[in-house]
Parts: C-alpha cells; structure tokens; sequence
C-alpha cells in the first residue's frame, strides 16, 4: 500500500463513519479578540486558550483549531475584518475609540452573520449594558470576567453549540442541556463549570466503551449546551430540541413578555411537564422558599447561595444522567509500551526497540498521532524524513528525540510549560505542576516572562541580568480536588480560624502532585516562597492583594522526606487562607462567597544569598508603581513611585520603615537629611536556614527573623546601600567606612548609579503599563553580587506585577471654587474619584486618648465597630493618626481591611508627637486604592491640607468607646475626590 492509501485510511479510522465527521461543521475557526494588550495575553497564557481549544478538538476528533487575532481597539477591529474573515468577535467593554455598541452595530451592518459576544470586565458594567437597549440587539450574548479562565472557552463552545445544534440532533442524535438564566454574573461562573461536568463524563463514558471506533464516535457526540435568557426563548429552544433534551437546567425569576416574572421558571417547568416529558429538570434559585415548589413538581433544587453548589449539580448529574495513548509496537503489533503525552512521548522515544523505530517512522505513525495533539511543529519537521535518509538507526532516533526537544524548548520561550523534570532546571521558566488556572498572581508572572522574552531585557544592560526566580505553578484544579476528596467544606462550618487550618493540614494531597513535588525538590535545593494565587487575587476589580498567605521555607532539611511535608503544610495553609475569617469578610464585602474563589499556589525561588552563618536574604527588595499619589516638588503623578528596603520585601509590603523615590528622579531627595535619618529602614527581615525544624501553623513568620541594621554590617550587605550620619557636620557622607550611625539611603544605587536600579524599574513600569492598558505595581529583589547557584552577573529579579486600579476618567475639582470655611477636611494628596453623598457617620479616634504603645487595642475597639455598621448596612468616614494597615503597630493602627471594610472615606492624621511618613506601596494600600475607598492624608505640619478639629469636637457625640468618637449627622457629607490631582474635600 502507497503512503498516501495508507494516510486516507487511518484519515478514516480516525474519523469514523461519514456522518459523525459531518458533525460539528460549523466551527469557530478564526475569532477576532477586541481587548487591551494585557487582557489578550490573560486569555492566552493564563487560560492557555491554544492549548484549552486544542484539548477541546482533540477530545471531539476535529482536525484544526481556531485561531486568535487581537487588536487594541475599536478602528483596528473594522480594518482587520476587511482583511480577512473571522467566525467570532469577542470585545471588551473598553476598547479606545469608540464603544462597544457602535463597533458592534458597525460590524453587524457589514457582516450580519458574525456572531458578537461582549466580555465585561467588572460587573458594574452591566449598568451600561442594560441602559444601552439599542446598542445591545447588535451583541448576541454578554459574559462577565470572573477570573476563571475556561469562561473564554465557555464562549467559544456555547457560539459553535448554537451553530451546529440544528444538524447535529436530526443526524447525529446528540443530546442537549438547555440553560434558562438571566443573570450574567451568575451564568458566567456557571456555564464554564457546566461544560467541565459534562467533558468529564463523556471521558467516563468514554473510558467505559470497549471498542476504540465507538469511543471516538462518542467523542463527537458530546451533549450541546443552549443558553436562554427569557421565556420565549426557553420555549422556543424546547420546542425546537423536545426530543434530544437530555436535562433542563432554569432559574425561577427572569423575563416573561418583557416583564420580570417571580415564577417564570416554574411556568416553564409545568409547560414541559405538561408535554408528558420524562426530562430531567433542575430548578435553581438564590430564594430558599423556592424549593418546595421544586419538591411539589418533582424536581432537583439548587441553591444559589449554596456553598457546595457546583458539587451539587456535579453530584446530580453523575447520579442521573446517565484522547489517546500513543501505543509503541514492533513489526508484528505487539505493544511495547505506550507514551501518555508529548512529554513522555519524548522520554519513551530514548528507549524504544530500533524495529519500532522504524516500523512506526516508515508509516509516519509518530507525525499523524502529533498533529492529532496539536503539535504541528514538531510532525512537520519529522513527516517529511524517511528512514533511509540516515546511515543508522541510531541517528533517525536521535533526530526526533532532538527535533523533540529543540521544538519544545523555543515554543515554550517566555511561555508556560507543563510540568517536565528536564525543564525545571532550565532559567526564566514558569512550570506548571497541575492544571486549571494560575490565578492572580500565577498570571501577573507569566506575562513577565513572556515581556522578559519578547522584550530582550536580557541585553539590554551591560554586566547586569534581568530574569525571573525559579517558578512553578499548582493550578487550581489541585485546590478544586483538594476540597472534594477531603471532604473539606462540610467539616470546616462554623469552625474557628484555627480549626479550619488543622482541617486542611489533615488532607491529603494528590498524588500526582505528591510525586511531582518530590521532583521538583530533588531539583530545587534552594530556600522558596510558597505564595498564594487566587482567581480574584491582584486583579483590577477586586485585588485582594495581602489577603491570602505567603510562607517562606529554608528547604535545607537534610531529610527529604521532612522538606516535603514542610512543603505540602505551607501549600495546605495557604488553600485554607481562602476560608479564613479575614477573609471571609473582605469577600462578602466584594459580593462573593468563599465558592467563587479558587487558589492556585506558586513555588517560587527566594532571591537571596548566605549571609553570616546561617540567614538568607536579596540586598534589595521594592515595589514600584507606575502611578505616584503622593508626587512632590516637580515630580507627576505619571512619573511613577518606588519603596526598596533591605532584605526580604516583607518590610516594603506589610508598611514597614524603608525609603521611597521617583524612578524618573531617583536623586530627588524626598525628605530632608534629619527626617531620613529618623524614619530610615531600623530593622530587616532575613530567613533563617539554621531555623529548619518549625511550625508553620504559628504563623507566616516561624521561618523568618527580624534582625538590626548593624546585623547586616558585619555582613557586609550594605556597602552600597547605607550612608554614615556625620553628627561634627550633621550631614550625611557615603563613607561608611567612618564611625556613625549607618543610614540607609540606598544612594550609591540611586545617585551615583552603582547598580542602574532607576532605569531598570522606569523602562520595566513604562512597558508594564503599556501591555497593561493602565498603570501597574511590580514587586522586585537585587542581588548585587554574581550569583553562586548560577553564576550570573548581579541580576533583578522580578518578582510579580499586578494592575494598579487608578481612575481613566477623573472628577474635577477647580480648587478656585473651593470656599475652605465650609470644609471639613482639604487635603492635596487625595486617592480616590469621584463624588461620595451618602456618608452620615464619623469615626474619629479622641487625640487625649492616644497612646502609640496601645494601637493594637485601637485595632480591635475598631473592629467591633466596624461590625455593628455592617450589620446596619451603613457606610462612614474613619480618621486616625499614623498608617492604616500598616503592620508595624508603632507606625499606626494595624488593622487589616476587614477591620475597616465599611469605611467608605479613610483619613490618615499627624499628631505633634507622632508624625509618620504618609502609607505608600503595602498590600493594604494597594486593596483601597482598587476598590476606589477615599483616602487621604493630613500631614501636621501641612500649610494647605487641614481637618477642622474644632468643628469636629463641637458636634454632638453619638456614641463614645475607650479610643474613638462616633458622630452621626442628620444630612449627609459630601465628599469630592479628583483621582488625577490629589485634590480631595470634604464638605460639612
């Protein structure tokens, strides 16, 4: 038989009979993404959407995938469908020049048989949707981001189910799961979840199949999903697939002739029962009362509100409803051994017998089984070579083995790789240890490395590197398993924060992970982070950015088997963070429940070296933003801000003492030489390598120590980081070889560029912001010295980088018209935007009562008031001397944001005997500012911004505790904040 008969005939066994491959014609093949450069790259690493829709045909036996455009804007999308042709629009709410509406009317009136699909971004977008009722019949659905990556794929499946459905049902008999809901918040987390229920049990019913043709068969005949949105809808889409429903799944309250109905579900329900229909029919609903209609007809009830809601449905529709191992042979069909992925593909290929070699070379089995993978580039490097074009069978092994891994290794340049022993030692790699998605952070960083790539930064600087720590990611698929296998969310209600931790700390971890992890030890010897990465962690609507848990781990034990369970305790604690009562609260603040999160973990390198005997610590840790709140002298709110401290970047992130400049004007001196000397960095945290046998339980700190700045000295660390105060001519000198109190300025790398640390952060904030759409916050480390475990030239290492929430479209306050007398607060370093006028309380903490060595007891008075106002439902003003949040309690009132989480107005106050620098760059900071919380500070000795203190204690006391005065008006405050001068008031 020719090569050619040969190709069509296992064309044909793949596909099967004729009509199972006439299914599913009508395909997304081309999809035009309308998005900010940031956002297009989310979808395609975080949510590897190439691999996601690969794996989707691959399952279905389709021969192409679709492909993905992206453009920026409104103008480019028009000009690239005149270009060439696309199956798909997707469009975000915020693409340049002109809205969404308007392109999607331009596009319709052109093309009218593209379907268009809206992305929003945050749900407060939907007010525009629903306002817009003629801009909204040239969209045919709206979804909502939620952070969960397989929403994109949702998208895309639920177009191509609508499009085949008619011919697939009548000539394939495939079934179809009809979805009623109106809420787009509530179908967007929903219908990426219905779609993994039903891929996992077509695979069981798959795996169940003894014969591999009707397995594929199966394959092609996985249920549709049709998604209606009113009655008429839902009935006519009943109508049309009566007799190939598999399930029903409806809301009770949606629209009925164009008027919201409270038991339109129930009337849809009775119209089906009614046809004598033997359906399945869930009914959900966020109203308990609910349930006993369902129970009265027959039929399953789902919670909204339910904690374990998508297990319930899981769990039903298992109970009710009722691609392949590349096989090695030798020349007479007898198995050898079998490769489950192109990974082992590779390994396999090493030791194969040479009459498999050939047998499987010589009908090209190896190039059809890749491009059934999806891994065009590597078949199409070995399809074209025969066998006899090499002198030995050794050198045709050789050459796929390293077409193999040269392809791998320049596809997965600055991208995500799945997990592979041989990648974990290879630079600037983010490995995947499980699958689903990589969260907030787990994102933030693959795009840096795909920047680091696309940019070459690399090359830029002269004997200095620029990379990314050893990073591996757990996707969220490991937490969503961790949580059903351990039976985790039924034993952890109503138990305390403690509890909770000890719970997970009993579960038991995959064990595909479990064997991953040993690996990834054997290779990674080095002390690491292990830090948290939820779906809504660092995000631009809901950032949640020092909400989760962070352990830092020497990793030295000299016994495997206990760095392994050190390891597998910190990745248990920070899952349990998710759960915790902070956290808790600062979710129901936001409008979610525990069940829409999901945590991803990172395991990333701690940049660092030895130091002394036995800690570990980077000479230089920061944040940088490119937004500056608080711009000074000439500097602009565009010309950005850093925060660099000493060792580990805990003392940056958690409001600790450390120094601040403009990266743009890093020789700008932003407090005079006295004040620098008094606020400068005291204390530094490094880890503690001889500290290896601890408890992590007791806190994020049981690894770390809290060390003095002369610490460091007898280390030698901060030769280029610390000037020496000359008290003969009170100034400051670079000298620190002179006897005096060091200081660490961090000058020799600011002024006199020992390490172009300015530079570096400027280009890296202007590039982050640009890819971003906005302005960003990226975490860093230095080493200055070459590092031992590489041998690189001193290198910054980016740690992360997440969007900074600062308003586009900024309220205006002409400060002219400002009349000063009717105020109750000025002040020109404002965060916020907008205007406030539903605020009637004040919280003010009595200035006689302050006591700087009793802020934790402020903290907790706070908290329990903070309680009863969200048991009223009521919003206030807070004021109180120091940073909010900060962590160090002798630098202010240490709370944590679901302490203060009714606060809608936060004011930071001097008091003559403590005045501290205003709150820049913590985790704390960076939560009010998304989350659009007005913030302000009064500096004592300020000339303009003032709080009218007089007329503040004139007004008659609500109520009275031991720190704080509640005062309550009959009239609302009106607050007004200019989110791009800093300008803020308010008024009385």
């Amino acid at each position: 038989m020719k090569i050619e008969d040969l190709d069509e005939f296992y064309s044909r066994f793949k596909y099967g009979e004729d009509i199972f491959h006439q299914l599913m014609a009508k395909r997304v093949k081309d999809i035009l993404l309308i998005a900010t450069f940031y956002d297009a790259f989310i979808f395609e690493q975080d949510g590897r959407l190439s691999e996601q829709i690969n794996g989707e045909y691959r399952q279905l036996n389709l021969s192409t995938a679709p492909r993905v455009t992206s453009v920026a804007t409104g103008s480019d999308a028009l000009k690239k469908l005149n270009e060439q042709s696309f199956d798909l629009v997707i469009m975000m709410m915020r693409i340049g020049d002109m809205t969404p509406f308007q392109l999607a009317k331009a596009i319709k009136e052109q093309y009218k048989n593209i379907p268009i699909l809206l992305l929003l971004n945050v749900q407060s977008d939907y007010v525009i949707w629903e306002s817009n009722e003629d801009g909204r019949r040239y969209i045919d659905d709206v979804f909502l981001w939620n952070g969960d990556t397989k929403l994109f794929l949702a998208m895309v499946k639920s177009i191509e189910d609508k499009l085949n459905a008619d011919f697939d049902t009548v000539n394939g008999l495939v079934r179809v799961v009809l979805l009623v809901e109106d809420s787009v918040h509530y179908y967007s987390l929903f219908l990426p979840t219905l779609y993994s229920i039903i891929m996992k049990q077509t695979q069981k019913l798959i795996e169940e199949e003894v014969s591999d043709i009707n397995k594929r068969l199966r394959m092609r005949v996985r249920p549709k999903v049709i998604l209606a949105h009113n009655y008429e809808d839902a009935i006519e889409a009943y109508e049309r697939y009566k007799e190939y429903i598999l399930c029903v799944i409806s809301d009770v309250r949606f629209l009925k002739d164009h008027v919201e109905d409270a038991e339109a579900g129930i009337k849809l329900i009775k119209t089906i029962m009614s046809d004598k229909s033997e359906i399945p029919i869930i009914l959900q609903s966020s109203e308990e009362e609910n349930k006993a209609t369902a129970d009265e007809h027959g039929v399953f009830f789902l919670n909204k509100n339910s904690k374990h809601l998508f297990s319930d449905l899981r769990n039903y529709m298992e109970y009710n409803l009722g691609f392949g191992n590349f096989v090695f042979r030798n020349q007479y069909g007898d198995v050898i051994d079998f490769a489950s992925n192109i990974a082992d593909f590779e390994r396999k290929i090493k030791i194969i017998p040479e009459e498999s070699l050939v047998f499987h070379s010589r009908f090209n089995h190896f190039s059809n089984w890749l491009i059934a993978h999806g891994e065009i580039l590597i078949a199409k490097k070995i399809r074209p070579v025969v066998v006899e074009d090499f002198n030995t069978k050794e050198e045709l092994r050789e050459f796929i083995f390293h077409t193999f891994k040269t392809v791998r290794t320049e596809r997965n340049k600055g991208k995500i790789i799945n997990f592979d022993p041989d990648s974990l030692t290879e630079l600037n790699q983010v490995v995947r240890l499980s699958d689903g998605s990589l969260g907030g952070k787990g994102r933030g960083l693959a795009f840096l490395n795909a920047l680091l790539v696309t940019m070459e930064y690399d090359k830029k600087y002269q004997g200095i590197n620029i990379a990314l720590p050893g990073t591996a990611i757990i996707g969220t698929n490991e937490f969503d398993n961790f949580l059903e296998n351990n039976h985790i969310i039924k034993n952890i209600f109503n138990k305390s924060d403690l509890e909770i931790d000890e719970i997970f700390l009993q579960g038991d971890l995959s064990q595909q992970l479990i064997d991953r992890l040993m690996i990834f030890l054997d290779h990674f010897p080095f002390p690491l982070a292990v830090r948290s990465s939820g779906l809504l962690e660092d995000s631009q609507a809901q950032p949640l950015a020092g909400v989760y848990r962070t352990y830092m781990l020497p990793n030295n034990h000299p016994d495997k088997n206990v760095r392994f369970h050190q390891l597998s305790e910190a990745i248990k604690l920070v899952y349990a963070s998710v759960f915790q009562t902070d956290t808790r609260k600062y979710l129901d603040s936001l409008n979610f429940k525990s069940e829409d999160e999901k945590m991803a973990v990172i395991l990333q390198e701690i940049v660092g070296n030895i130091h002394g005997e036995q800690y570990y610590y980077p000479h230089i840790s920061g944040v940088a933003q490119s937004y500056n709140f608080y711009p000074t002298s000439y500097i602009e709110h565009s010309d950005g801000t850093a925060n660099i401290a000493l060792g580990l970047g805990k003392s940056v992130v958690d409001g600790k003492l450390n120094y601040r400049f403009c990266p743009k004007y890093p020789q700008n001196e932003m407090l005079p030489p006295e004040e620098m000397m008094r606020s400068s960095q005291k204390e530094f945290y490094a880890l503690d390598l001889k500290n290896n046998d601890f408890e992590l339980i007791k806190g994020e700190e049981s690894t770390l120590s809290k060390l003095d700045i002369r610490c460091a000295d007898s280390h030698g660390t901060i030769k280029y980081l610390a000037s020496t105060w000359d008290y003969q001519n009170e100034r400051l000198t670079e000298d620190t070889t002179v006897k005096g109190f060091k200081v660490l300025t961090f000058f020799s790398i600011l002024k006199y560029n020992y390490f172009p640390l300015a530079q570096i952060l400027t280009d890296l904030l202007e590039m982050g912001e640009i890819s971003f759409g906005i302005p960003v916050e990226i975490e860093y480390a230095l080493n200055l010295e070459k590092d031992p475990k590489y041998g690189l030239n001193p290198t910054f290492y980016i740690l992360q980088i997440r969007p900074l929430a600062v308003a586009s479209e900024s309220y205006h306050i002409n400060p002219q018209q400002v009349v000063k007398k009717d105020l109750m607060l000025y002040t020109e370093h404002g965060m916020g935007n907008g205007i406030i006028h539903d605020i009637y309380d004040i919280i003010f903490l009595d200035s006689d009562a302050f006591d700087k060595t009793k802020t934790q007891e402020m903290a907790n008075e706070i908290s329990l008031w903070n309680e009863q106002f969200k048991t009223d439902f009521r919003k206030y003003v807070l004021i109180g001397p120091g940073r909010w949040g900060t962590r160090d309690r002798f630098l202010g009132i240490p709370v944590k944001w679901a302490n203060i989480n009714m606060a809608k107005a936060i004011i930071e106050c001097g008091l003559s005997d403590f005045i501290i620098e205003a709150s820049q760059g913590t985790h704390f900071f960076h939560n009010l500012v998304a989350m659009n919380v007005g913030y302000f500070t009064i500096p004592f000795y300020s000339e303009t911004d003032f709080i009218d203190w007089v007329w503040l204690k004139e007004q008659t006391i609500f109520k009275k505790g031991t720190y704080f005065v509640h005062l309550r008006f009959d009239h609302p405050l009106i607050i007004k904040m200019d989110g791009k001068t800093g300008l803020s008031i308010i008024q009385k």
